[in-house]
């Protein structure tokens, strides 16, 4: 069994589980009235449904780079249940940063650099990284209503060939991602369609 897939999964249904809180133009807010079932099927896919502004390859190298520029006293307040959740996704980004960097790219959205650097921080560093960053805690491809939209109705017929569907579009932003930072030149069709994903 793939222990990196499994947590992944498990971190994808804590974060549907924030649903209730989410604002209501957030695509995570869909899914605030369904079951566990359901919400087990929606977070059953090999990537990451939560972003933390992982594709924002100058804001972390920035933040991972300066501690010293880290002011925990002045971050923005995230709830409670956002805080200790990024606090949990930190350290699994951590974790598959520092033990798998080439799963990190498409199971994250993550730059090879960035993986890199996020792979270079101590462990006691995150708690602090957590209390700055939960406020970036978002849906990934917030602004793909396709996407979520898909998720969403396959999840309310789990173990429909809808699931499978939506979990292939996941796949393919994120490799449409990666190969996005490898050729910035090119343009696939993929990355035409759904520029901004």
């Amino acid at each position: 069994m793939d222990e990196l897939l499994v947590s992944l999964r498990e971190l994808n249904r804590r974060f549907l589980g924030l649903a209730a809180d989410a604002g209501a133009d957030s695509p995570l807010r869909r899914f605030a009235g369904l079951g566990d079932a359901q919400r087990s099927a929606a977070a059953d896919c090999p990537y990451a449904l939560f972003d933390i502004r992982f594709g924002d390859e100058v804001h972390w190298s920035q933040l991972l780079r300066d501690p010293g520029a880290w002011h925990v006293a002045d971050a923005q307040r995230a709830s409670p249940e956002a805080l200790e959740f990024v606090r949990v996704a930190l350290f699994y980004v951590w974790h598959v940063a520092t033990s798998a960097p080439l799963r990190a790219q498409v199971l994250l959205g993550m730059s090879r650099e960035l993986v890199t650097t996020f792979a270079g921080q101590t462990v006691d560093r995150l708690p602090s990284l957590a209390v700055l960053e939960a406020v970036q805690l978002s849906p990934r491809w917030h602004s793909c209503d396709a996407y979520w939209d898909a998720l969403l109705g396959a999840a309310l017929r789990p173990g429909s060939e809808a699931l499978r569907r939506a979990q292939l579009r996941g796949i393919q932003y994120a490799a449409a991602q990666c190969l996005g930072r490898r050729t910035p030149a090119a343009s696939s069709p993929l990355q035409s369609r759904h520029r901004g994903v």
